[in-house]
């Protein structure tokens, strides 16, 4: 870290945002220096976001002041920003798939000029690449890019532009841990350089090993900002919730139960008609949680739609407690037993226009005691039942009634954990369940979690923070291009190093 120098690069002082009536944002100060990395950390709704976003141009605050290199800006847009040297990369990277890796650093540049120099265009793509340890071929298609790939093309891409401000928002969602590590390398090169970056993050194990300073936001306000080499990650934790976190672990557990759910040769298709799983086979232990990682866009979510029967199989076999339901339909899938938390609360798992009430009655409207003769629901019990999850999982709510749309990220995943875990299922198929969540509410889903497995359920842990498997699971299974490259029996026996290798495309013994 460069010595701090007398003005910072960024300064965000008194700054206030207002969406319906309420503070996203109220009366914020921020620094960003020369050279530093600086984590900005808080619950959902704390206001992270919204905060970077107004630095980034995308919202307009609605008072206080920012000052860019000892300049008073003013954005209207995110050109405006960039123009100030302020660049943001997305969680959801801005894209276009069909176009090379130059064609989409050239988007949106002005002054381009009528005839394209674009051998000296890719060399000047090239050079950056190398500078920053970031190998990407200017060439080359998006589609064609893996995940990693597309980030550092995202990162090149505001380079380019000449920022000197880079706003990372959950950069290591989508990456190994070699990949994390290649990333924060690449970052220190910048710092180096002279560059000021911001990281959104909820991991705060990351947050320490990568972050100068570390600023804590709840509820719209700022908390602090502290040297993160001198703050313990449980102060950090206790100043993002506001309350003292006992970390969740599991218990030792007796001897492994019988295979609840068994795949053997588990082939199907993508949304594009392309092969996508291709012999997957394994065991799913009562009382156990299985954990599965592997980079996104493995086919762990055509896997997990598999095994809810929401996706048809071009062959393999899945086994339910000792019978073949290979083929049935996904209300029969229920029916015996399986539970599914879907990574998309709000298109997928929920249907957030219909209220709380509603929403519980999804996965029992046709049977007793929620349905009355078949064709007509018990309002009355379904309202009451719905009250007791709302109160045992703790969702703030106004009322059953109320429509779950104006629920928080955290809220709605409580709602969707309540109405898959109300009847003690068999298996539960739970994907990225804590994504998005603050560690106050990642806390309480691990604890339900953990909760089901003391119960005796099978639990299929699908996520790509290894910490999380690492912490929760009994056993990991490794994914990589729809095939299984090993599955750790003893998660404690093997580093994530092996993990992340097997999540590259590398076969267990091969990584060992």
């Amino acid at each position: 870290m460069q010595t701090e120098p007398s003005a910072p690069l960024v300064s965000m002082r008194g700054v206030d945002k207002i969406f319906f009536g309420g503070y996203a944002n109220k009366g914020i100060d921020f620094d960003l220096r020369r050279g530093e990395i600086h984590a900005l950390i808080g619950e959902n709704g704390a206001g992270k976001t919204t905060l970077m976003n107004i630095l980034a141009g995308i919202y307009s605050p609605d008072s206080g002041r920012i000052t860019v290199d000892g300049r008073e800006a003013r954005f209207r847009s995110p050109r405006d920003a960039i123009e100030f040297g302020i660049g943001m990369v997305h969680q959801h990277f801005m894209l276009i798939p069909v176009l090379a890796v130059w064609e989409n650093m050239l988007l949106g540049l002005r002054d381009v000029g009528f005839v394209l120099d674009l051998r000296s265009m890719v060399s000047k793509i090239r050079d950056m690449s190398e500078r920053y340890a970031m190998p990407v071929d200017p060439e080359a298609y998006v589609w064609a890019l893996s995940i990693g790939e597309q980030q550092r093309v995202e990162i090149l891409k505001m380079l380019y532009r000449g920022t000197n401000v880079l706003i990372l928002d959950e950069p290591t969602s989508v990456l190994t841990p070699q990949e994390t590590r290649e990333l924060f390398a690449a970052l220190r090169k910048m710092t180096d350089a002279g560059h000021g970056i911001v990281i959104i993050s909820h991991k705060i194990d990351e947050v320490m090993s990568i972050a100068d300073r570390v600023t804590v936001l709840r509820k719209g306000e700022r908390v602090c900002s502290v040297e993160a080499r001198l703050t313990a990650r449980e102060a950090l934790a206790e100043m993002m919730v506001g309350r003292a976190l006992k970390r969740v672990k599991k218990s030792g557990g007796g001897p492994p139960g019988r295979a609840v759910l068994s795949c053997r040769g588990l082939c199907a298709r993508n949304d594009r008609g392309m092969a996508s799983l291709s012999g997957v086979s394994f065991d799913l232990r009562e009382g156990e949680i299985l954990g599965v990682a592997g980079v996104a866009g493995n086919a762990q979510g055509e896997l997990c739609e598999v095994l809810a029967g929401l996706r048809a199989l071009d062959s393999g076999e899945i086994i339910l407690n000792g019978q073949d339901i290979s083929g049935r339909s996904a209300r029969e899938f229920i029916k015996r037993g399986v539970s599914y938390i879907p990574v998309d609360r709000r298109e997928t798992g929920l249907a957030p226009n219909m209220n709380l009430s509603e929403n519980i009655a999804l996965k029992r409207y046709w049977r007793k005691p929620a349905a009355v003769w078949k064709i007509f629901m018990d309002w009355k019990f379904i309202s009451g039942l719905t009250a007791q999850l709302v109160d045992a999982f703790r969702i703030q709510a106004p009322s059953p009634g109320s429509p779950a749309r104006n629920l928080s990220g955290g809220n709605l995943q409580k709602l969707m954990l309540a109405r898959e875990l109300s009847d003690a299922p068999l298996v539960i198929l739970a994907m990225h369940p804590v994504w998005g969540l603050d560690v106050g509410a990642a806390e309480f889903v691990h604890e339900r979690l953990l909760e089901e497995r003391a119960r005796g359920a099978g639990i299929m842990l699908v996520s790509e923070d290894l910490d999380e498997l690492f912490e929760m699971s009994d056993r990991i299974m490794v994914m990589s291009g729809g095939k299984i490259m090993g599955i750790a029996e003893r998660p404690q026996d093997v580093s994530r190093e092996e993990i992340g290798m097997m999540m590259a495309g590398v076969p267990m013994r091969a990584a060992v």
